[in-house]
């Protein structure tokens, strides 16, 4: 019989053994849920209650935001949260070196490096989120509020604005 934390990649179930919250559900797919809306359509919830776990670069250094799975991350708004020259999104190859884990499974915390972490305020909206648990078939739900303290996030508003 497999525990819930069997189903998340070990670095990430480690994670949860020293965040002591090993009991949480995590949740396996057939099929990958590397996207927003693959993972919202085998959960059953709306793309927006899905967190995104994105590396980007700011001035070489690596930095994670989450954001909510409808929304697009707002490159100068994190610019300028950071007081960076430049932002770019990050290469896979950083990806997986800062964290760990390829796109389409970085959970929001339990990663390979300590980085610093924006979490835009859109995922404070709902009562629970569902982000990747270490790979790209596994996830797990969480209140958004202990979601972002176990990430260490710094709570801002880099959501890209639609008119």
């Amino acid at each position: 019989m497999s525990t819930p934390e069997s189903q998340a990649h070990p670095r990430f179930a480690e994670a949860l053994r020293t965040l002591g919250v090993a009991e949480l559900e995590v949740r396996r797919f057939p099929d990958a849920t590397r996207t927003a809306a693959e993972a919202a359509a085998a959960i059953g919830c709306g793309v927006d209650e899905i967190v995104k776990s994105l590396i980007f670069e700011a001035d070489g250094v690596p930095v994670l935001v989450l954001m909510d799975g409808s929304s697009r991350v707002d490159v100068e708004l994190v610019r300028r949260e950071l007081g960076a020259e430049k932002v770019k999104r990050a290469s896979a190859d950083l990806v997986r070196q800062t964290t760990g884990y390829a796109i389409g499974g970085v959970p929001p915390f339990g990663h390979r490096t300590k980085t610093r972490v924006l979490a835009d305020r859109g995922l404070l909206d709902h009562a629970v989120v569902w982000a990747a648990a270490g790979t790209p078939h596994t996830v797990f739900p969480m209140e958004p509020k202990t979601l972002i303290a176990h990430a260490g996030g710094a709570l801002v508003d880099v959501r890209e604005q639609t008119t």
